[in-house]
């Protein structure tokens, strides 16, 4: 599995976060442990530490690698209730809200239209809502209108898509709903399907719900002089995570977040000769007061 997940900025965050032995660390979106195991090979807080991943397979696999470790099966939300109910700290918190290596590249997980596969897109497979239920089910508006929202599409093109998908139905398959947005779009370097698959799986997911109201409680989580590191994938994560940043830290000395990165950290070329997936990461980093 290790070689399906490349953690990205790798670099960047160990520099980041700084770890030194002894500190506890939370991993909200753990995956497959290759940030987690550069850090705990650090702090050596394996008992004290805790890994999330709402993904079974995810956190199966963080089961059986890190066996002296916490391993937390749920969305990082309702993970993050569970531990401030329980009164944890952590020295060092890291968030990854992108999708793994492993559910783009498994094309019966649904989230990709390189290989076709369902219209699947579920982070935890024990929810019921799927792609599939969008797709074929919400009104002409509603997908029009998430499109817009959450794909960053013009109302115009939106607007035609929904038009042409509610025609179209049913519609079974990733290759299937990527052919018909391609046929019906213009040209572009990134494939035309790519903004429409993007709303769709935000939705599926409760993404920028989820990372909305889990920002606010971070500081809670963090002892005094805590780093907290958040990698974000598009625009509307990397907004909600700068405009949190932003407010957190503009208090003076009531502040409850240092910003250590006035811009975020971006890729450099080496790791997108490796990593061509880290082009669009964006890295965070604030300090607890």
């Amino acid at each position: 599995m290790e070689k399906l997940h490349i953690p990205v900025l790798w670099k960047e965050v160990l520099a980041s976060l700084a770890p030194k032995p002894g500190e506890t660390y939370l991993d909200l979106t753990a995956g497959y442990g290759g940030h987690a195991k550069s850090i705990l090979d650090v702090t050596q807080t394996y008992k004290d530490s805790v890994l999330v991943d709402r993904d079974e397979f995810a956190a199966e696999y963080l089961k059986s690698k890190f066996k002296d470790t916490t391993i937390i099966n749920q969305d990082f939300y309702s993970s993050v209730l569970q531990l401030l109910e329980c009164g944890r700290t952590f020295d060092l918190i890291l968030a990854d809200f992108g999708v793994s290596s492993p559910q783009l590249d498994f094309s019966e997980r649904g989230f990709s239209f390189k290989d076709d596969g369902p219209l699947d897109m579920r982070m935890d497979r024990r929810q019921s809502l799927k792609a599939s239920d969008i797709v074929n089910s919400w009104s002409e508006h509603n997908l029009a209108e998430i499109f817009v929202k959450y794909g960053e599409e013009t109302p115009g093109h939106a607007k035609l898509l929904a038009r042409e998908i509610v025609h179209h139905r049913p519609i079974n398959s990733t290759k299937e709903l990527a052919n018909l947005i391609a046929q019906k779009s213009k040209y572009s370097r990134t494939h035309p399907a790519t903004r429409v698959f993007q709303a769709i799986r935000i939705v599926v997911n409760g993404e920028l719900e989820q990372i909305e109201k889990t920002l606010p409680l971070l500081p809670a989580l963090l002892n005094k002089n805590g780093r907290l590191a958040i990698i974000t994938f598009h625009s509307l994560e990397d907004r909600l995570v700068k405009d949190y940043f932003k407010e957190a830290s503009s208090h003076g000395e009531e502040s409850t977040l240092t910003l250590t990165t006035k811009k975020p950290i971006v890729a450099d070329t080496d790791e997108l000769v490796i990593n061509p997936r880290a082009r669009s990461a964006k890295l965070r980093v604030a300090v607890r007061n």
